[in-house]
């Protein structure tokens, strides 16, 4: 079963390096944890050593369909990046621009509903309880003033 080397794959839509294993390669795709990765070859039988490129076509399209679809391969909800949906109500797992839509829809939900956080992220402070006497400045630098002694006995 010899199959050419492909340098570049192309998976759901992201052009993916074919010399890493297809371990670390599944984790080039925006929203692919490594764990995830790591379920996704063993329900598509793949061993997670081989190297992306030696992959062939129908390993890639079941691989695809798992990322595409993980709740109906039977992957662990907590695996999911987007579990219990606040509009559907349902475990869900975005990839790519999906998943940045997400974020920004849930940033904007905050702000409309005007909750300590979506404040935060409105004025663009620290969300997640950082402290913000000494770091996260922007803008202009915030230097020390020197006090200029007044000279005496010279006019």
């Amino acid at each position: 079963m010899s199959k050419e080397f492909q340098h570049i794959l192309r998976i759901t839509g992201t052009d993916i390096d074919g010399a890493l294993k297809a371990q670390y390669a599944l984790t080039k795709i925006k929203g692919v944890s490594l764990n995830l990765a790591t379920a996704i070859l063993r329900k598509a039988r793949v061993s997670p050593e081989t190297r992306a490129g030696f992959l062939t076509e129908a390993e890639v399209e079941r691989i695809e369909g798992i990322i595409k679809e993980p709740t109906k391969h039977e992957l662990p909800s907590w695996l999911l990046n987007r579990r219990k949906d606040v509009e559907t109500g349902k475990d869900l797992h975005l990839i790519r621009a999906d998943l940045f839509l997400g974020t920004k829809t849930d940033i904007d939900r905050m702000k409309a509903m005007k909750s300590w956080r979506g404040y935060r992220h409105a004025y663009g402070l620290k969300v997640r309880g950082q402290r913000t006497r000494t770091t996260g400045r922007k803008g202009r630098a915030i230097g020390v003033r020197v006090k200029t002694r007044a000279r005496v006995g010279r006019k």
